[in-house]
């Protein structure tokens, strides 16, 4: 008679390249692959925004878009089946959504909007389990303040590099710490996976961990 362990996944495919969420995951002790777009992929294009969009609902599509992806990627490349675990994340601040700078000056651009205010930060989380289904999405909510920073700061992180390729142009894991004031949330959901809510997924996707 099979162990209640024996019908349970070995391992998630992660569609992300960020390293901060392959090390959030290693915290859990889940194990895991890389599951990334090949190079004749568009992906910026599953993050372009849609007229009058909120970020909520952005976030979310995004991050289903996203998985969809890697299924596809998955079934295509003739990978082993297995679950598969998306997370996007976008700062949003007067109904408007950040996504990540272009260049440094733009970087600036949004800091100087966070600086000394509140904005939320919105982490999305999709899980495929490996017959193809969807899980029910989850949605990590922050709140942020940032201090009233002085501009040649802000230039300063900005010229650091560290804000590119980052939702919001700043990590919370990293300099722009020095900023925040205050954090009402999930921690390692404003680094881009949320833990709570994302091992409750892979406990329903059947991961071993």
């Amino acid at each position: 008679m099979p162990t209640p362990s024996a019908s349970l996944h070995p391992f998630v495919y992660l569609a992300s390249q960020s390293p901060r969420r392959q090390e959030l995951l290693q915290q859990l002790g889940v194990r895991f692959e890389l599951l990334l777009p090949r190079p004749d992929e568009d992906a910026e294009a599953l993050e372009a925004e849609r007229p009058g969009e909120h970020a909520r609902d952005y976030v979310q599509r995004v991050c289903i878009a996203k998985a969809q992806a890697a299924r596809a990627r998955l079934l295509d490349g003739g990978h082993e089946v297995q679950p598969i675990l998306v997370a996007d994340t976008t700062v949003t601040i007067d109904d408007a959504i950040l996504g990540k700078p272009i260049d440094a000056g733009d970087a600036v651009a949004m800091l100087t909007r966070l600086a000394g205010r509140s904005h939320e930060v919105l982490t999305a989380l999709a899980v495929i389990d490996a017959n193809g289904a969807l899980l029910p999405a989850a949605l990590s909510v922050s709140k942020v303040r940032f201090a009233a920073v002085h501009a040649d700061a802000l230039r300063r992180y900005a010229a650091s590099g560290e804000p590119l390729g980052k939702a919001g142009a700043y990590g919370v894991q990293g300099r722009a710490a020095e900023f925040i004031e205050h954090i009402d949330g999930s921690y390692s959901g404003i680094m881009g996976l949320p833990l709570f809510e994302t091992a409750a997924l892979l406990r329903a996707a059947r991961i071993d961990f």
